[in-house]
């Protein structure tokens, strides 16, 4: 017990402290310590791993801070229709999505290219061929492939620039109508300014964000969607400013002086607080304005037109400020590849110095040495570049000419290797794993069962209830009950099963939110009320509106079985009866849904039999200790939560008309208070809701997007862990990880209760380290007090779960945890998701992955792989993702040996001819040596795979070989580096041991070897031929040969000419092609040799399966 008090001591103490901090910036989420695995390191150490690199940038960034300051956000006071009153400039309303402007673009690109070390080298050394003491080559071998590199990426980066730019400027330029003194005037969404009033009709986006004054709805309020938001496909309620909405037109929006003082722009979507102030009247009127008055950007308008005034434009929006910047992806593959290159030059250094001594540094020696540094400057490629870039190009048009996945579009096409090498998958839920459609399942009554197939015995039930109360003008009369009970006893059982259905019916048709709409069919605007009631009655035109898709589901559902609602307002709702009949009811009360409460109800009063009732609906956990004791409802929840359905309670309660007003006193008394307002109202509703009578349980199903649980069981067996991030209740996406077999079935499921302080997060953290094997369900605002004091600890456990779902995230927290995952682990991560709130965690994720879906197209274009379903991923991973991190690693690391093959060459060439620094082949056989004659079987290493995508896709778990980044390590690159050497020395070796004679032609023959030898090696590596691989073999073959005859003047050595040469007659003797076939086959055939014994004694995993 001492562990855990000292460790509570320890917690005493820095509370304070932290509480402190924490009142500071409430606002903003908190921006969270770095690991404290960093700070560990000393000091030289740290400036040498990359403190260097920290310092640099850090400089950086404040230069750029002093060059343009970040404007501190200010609370403001907004006059309505006056943008001239505005004390301080607020920014243009424009959403810029560009990395770069005309004057930053080629800077910006240029640095980007030379970041890596390989382009920078590249540079460097070309300038150096400017200096004529240097000067070694023509001009163009070292100009002419980096140009070419250059051009490409600039080409590439302008036509993505200029598609951002062309989405940007249709958004720009919507049209909104503007209210002014003078009537409507048309704006362009960015010249909309703070204190403007925008018309927005209905479908519109609402361009900035507003405080809503009024709407062409009766009610005052209106609904708008959120999607690209924050993900909810449910409509939002709104309501206007009481003050404005009663106004009697709306040129009078000019005549009165208000303004709104609204806070200061900040990152949460889910509050705000402002006032409304009306000067002229008198009193002045004061309102307090809520989030339900707001109307925020990137919303959509779907009831009514609304008139609001702006009180946030441009980067001040919540949309804007909850989205990241984008930042240029690099591969892991690039930056190992760039490891490699520094190597490679640490071997050309040391090379060159070694030359040099062995000259005795004897003259001018540093001039030497550089003329050394370039002649080996072969041995890092520069056509690595151009052939990564191509091959990466091959690969995203292979991804989208994919018929088994059609419709997917790669938008960032330097990275498809990433796919082959994540270890994390953090998918959004709605929309993403569901197709966010809710169906009606089951409803249960304790000792009955409804599912799909007996839904008509209900509706027979409903049927025959109504037709027995039908002569009773409706309700329930308490007298129509005594003559029936005289009867035989079976109709007694019936007639109570069926009036338990039918009061089961009536509840779910009465306790919600919904309100039906209208879609007016011929378009006439000018209707009566009366033309309205008639056209109730008319279902083809009637649509459900509901903060909750739940509900909607319900409702639906009651009108299948005969009744249904057929018009609400705030006082009243309206159901009709199978027969036709329509029913009022007096809406008294309504308690809404609020996550604490996890419960709403109801209280409606019978307008034919002025009955009162109390409904109540809610998830089981609030309901169960609400309704009379039974024995059956905690059962059958969990039977239906492993059907994956989403439950709720049904349960009511009669009132009389005393206990009503009694309670309707107190109730509004609470209201009124000032001091702790909530407590006291949640006390009063406390006091009704005692000894519910349980009506029924409905069981409502999210259907899952097509093969989620086949793709979701395959990404596991790959060893990706899968975590779930979603902006959803904790029971439904508890509920949605069983359905989707996200967790499996026999997994234990450690739900994270919500913590506020360090105390209690110290405490669950230690609950949660005891359990071993379980899945984590955790919710933002816990998550977010875990991460501000235990980071460290709560990523080290999460990373251990096989499963993780984090509910209730905002888009920022998503984006937060990616980053995490990535600091922490160092893994690779890829985020996937469908709407607009989950565009900063695409971002942020090594590798995005956008699925079009519902929820509009911004995650899709935001992303670097978009797809159409989500099922799509494991081929896009297994299949694409294994063959291009298999291929790029083979072709970087033959681009590699060819360079260093022909550098050894060198080498043994100058340290024959004591070390003088004389290049062995001319600048064009060097040039025609990296493309024409080698480039096409090189490249042609991009048709390779090594497993058929059947395979790949039948056995996932090869997947897992991939992570550990075998394909390309220090290990292999050393075997491919001992290789070349190998190969280089035997070539030159050999061509001097038997050309002795004929000394003058040892650049001919060499030169020919290593073709041969280069062919055959891209023979070797080959795992699987494709025709065109053999085309391009005898293709380069041909092309040398033709190429013998033209360049003769090319195969001499040094500047020096012999006359002409390369006499065709000697090509052609026999001795001439026995001997360069005796080099190919010396410098080849033990590799041949060493590839059999290796495939024979220790195969790799997959040939395991394709034998």
């Amino acid at each position: 017990y001492q562990l855990e008090d000292e460790s509570a001591h320890l917690d005493e103490m820095p509370l304070m402290m932290s509480e402190e901090g924490f009142e500071n910036d409430e606002s903003d989420y908190h921006t969270l310590p770095r690991a404290r695995i960093e700070r560990r390191k000393s000091g030289l150490e740290w400036f040498v791993c990359g403190g260097w690199k920290f310092l640099c940038s850090s400089c950086c960034d404040w230069l750029i801070n002093i060059c343009h300051r970040k404007k501190e956000l200010k609370a403001r006071t907004v006059w309505l229709g006056c943008p001239e009153k505005s004390e301080e400039k607020h920014p243009r309303n424009s959403i810029k999505n560009q990395k770069y402007n005309v004057f930053t673009f080629i800077p910006g690109v240029l640095y980007e290219q030379f970041k890596f070390f390989l382009n920078l080298y590249f540079l460097v050394v070309s300038c150096s061929q400017f200096v004529p003491a240097l000067k070694i080559g023509y001009l163009y071998t070292y100009w002419a492939p980096l140009g070419f590199v250059l051009a490409v990426t600039i080409t590439r980066e302008a036509i993505d620039e200029f598609r951002r730019f062309q989405r940007d400027k249709e958004v720009n330029s919507q049209l909104y109508s503007k209210l002014t003194v003078r009537g409507k005037v048309q704006v362009k969404s960015s010249d909309i300014q703070v204190g403007d009033l925008i018309i927005v009709e209905k479908n519109q986006r609402i361009p900035s964000d507003m405080v809503f004054l009024r709407t062409s709805e009766k009610a005052g309020s209106c609904f708008i969607r959120t999607d690209q938001l924050d993900g909810e496909t449910d409509w939002k309620l709104k309501v206007a400013v009481s003050c404005t909405q009663r106004l009697p037109a709306l040129g009078d929006l000019f005549s009165i002086r208000a303004y709104v003082y609204a806070q200061k722009p900040q990152l949460d979507i889910h509050s705000f607080e402002g006032t409304f102030t009306r000067e002229d009247s008198d009193p002045p009127i004061h309102e307090s304005l809520s989030i339900e008055n707001t109307l925020w950007a990137s919303t959509i308008v779907a009831s009514g037109t609304v008139i609001g005034v702006v009180i946030y434009t441009g980067k001040e929006t919540r949309s804007v400020m909850n989205t990241s910047n984008p930042k240029n992806k690099i591969g892991l593959l690039d930056l190992e590849l760039n490891q490699l290159t520094k190597a490679l030059f640490l071997a050309l250094v040391v090379l060159s110095v070694v030359m040099v001594t062995l000259q005795g540094f004897a003259g001018p020696w540093y001039r030497n040495l550089f003329r050394f540094l370039l002649l080996f400057s072969y041995i890092i490629p520069i056509s690595l570049r151009v052939n990564l870039d191509m091959g990466k190009a091959a690969y995203g048009w292979m991804i989208m000419k994919d018929e088994n996945i059609p419709g997917t579009v790669v938008r960032t096409s330097t990275i498809p290797e990433e796919l082959g090498r994540l270890v994390y998958l953090l998918t959004d839920k709605t929309g993403t794993l569901t197709q966010n459609e809710m169906t009606f399942r089951r409803l249960h009554l304790g000792t009955v069962s409804y599912g799909a197939d007996t839904m008509d015995e209900i509706q027979t039930h409903v049927l025959s209830s109504y037709a027995q109360v039908h002569p009773q003008t409706g309700g329930n009369n308490p007298s129509s009950t005594p003559p029936r009970r005289a009867q035989s006893s079976t109709p007694k059982v019936r007639k109570s099963v069926s009036s338990r259905v039918h009061e089961a019916v009536k509840a779910i048709a009465l306790c919600h939110n919904v309100t039906p709409v209208y879609e007016s069919q011929a378009g006439v605007t000018g209707e009566t009320e009366s033309a309205e009631a008639d056209q109730d009655f008319s279902d083809e035109n009637r649509t459900y509106q509901a903060s909750s898709p739940d509900e909607v589901a319900l409702v639906r559902w009651t009108e299948s079985v005969g009744l249904t609602l057929v018009s609400r307002d705030l006082t009243s709702m309206q159901l009709k009866t199978p027969g036709g009949q329509v029913l009022t009811y007096c809406i008294l009360q309504v308690f809404p849904f609020t996550s604490e409460s996890k419960r709403m109800g109801v209280i409606v009063r019978d307008e034919s039999t002025a009955e009162i009732t109390f409904y109540m609906k809610g998830a089981d956990v609030a309901m169960s200790s609400i309704v009379q004791y039974n024995d059956w409802l905690e059962e059958e929840c969990g039977n239906m939560a492993r059907e994956g359905l989403r439950t709720l309670v049904v349960a009511k309660k009669a009132l009389t008309e005393e206990q009503y007003q009694d309670f309707e006193s107190r109730y509004s008394q609470a209201k009124l208070s000032i001091h702790d307002r909530v407590l006291k109202v949640a006390a009063v509703v406390e006091s009704l809701e005692r000894e519910l009578e349980l009506l029924c349980l409905t069981g409502v199903e999210d259907q899952l997007q097509a093969d989620v649980r086949p793709t979701l069981e395959m990404l596991r067996n790959a060893g990706i862990k899968i975590w779930m991030l979603t902006g959803d209740k904790l029971e439904t996406a508890t509920c949605i990880a069983k359905s989707s077999h996200l967790v499996s079935r026999t997994q234990d499921i450690h739900i994270f209760r919500p913590v506020t302080s360090r105390g209690e997060a110290h405490l669950e953290l230690n609950a949660f380290r005891r359990k071993h094997d379980c899945a984590l369900v955790i919710s933002g605002d816990s998550l977010e007090v875990c991460l501000k004091y235990y980071e460290h600890e709560l990523v080290e456990l999460a990373c251990q779960c096989p499963a993780v779902v984090c509910c209730r995230c905002s888009p920022t927290q998503k984006a937060h945890i990616v980053t995490l995952l990535r600091q922490h682990t160092g893994r690779r991560t890829c985020a996937i998701g469908d709407g607009g709130n989950d565009v900063s965690m695409i971002q942020a994720a090594d590798c995005g992955i956008g699925i079009e879906g519902k929820e509009g197209k911004q995650a899709s274009l935001a992303a670097d792989f978009s797809i159409t379903q989500f099922r799509h991923v494991g081929r896009l991973l297994m299949v694409h993702g294994r063959n291009s991190y298999k291929r790029s690693a083979a072709l970087g690391q033959f681009v590699m040996h060819r360079g260093l093959i022909i550098s050894t060459m060198q080498a043994v060439f100058s340290s024959v001819f004591y070390f003088a620094s004389v290049p062995l082949y001319q600048g064009f056989l060097m040039v025609g040596y990296a493309t024409i004659y080698t480039m096409f079987p090189v490249f042609s290493l991009v048709l390779d795979q090594d497993v058929k995508p059947e395979m790949a896709i039948l056995y996932p778990e090869l997947y897992k070989d991939l992570t550990k980044g075998r394909s390309l390590s220090f290990k292999t690159f050393l075997i491919w580096v001992l290789i070349s050497i190998y190969q280089g020395g035997i070539l030159m070796f050999g061509a001097l041991v038997l050309f002795e004679a004929e000394f003058v032609h040892v650049v001919a023959i060499s030169f020919t070897a290593l073709v041969l030898t280069e062919l055959l090696m891209v023979a070797l590596t080959i795992r699987t031929w494709h025709w065109l691989m053999v085309v391009a073999e005898f293709l380069s073959l041909g092309c040398y040969v033709a190429s013998l005859a033209f360049l003769n003047e090319y195969f001499g050595i040094g500047r020096v000419s012999f006359g002409a040469f390369l006499d065709v007659a000697f090509i052609t003797t026999v001795p001439f092609l026995w001997k360069v076939s005796a080099i190919t086959v010396v410098s080849c055939l033990p590799l041949y040799v060493l590839k059999y014994l290796k495939r024979k004694l220790s195969p790799p995993s997959y040939s395991k399966l394709s034998s």
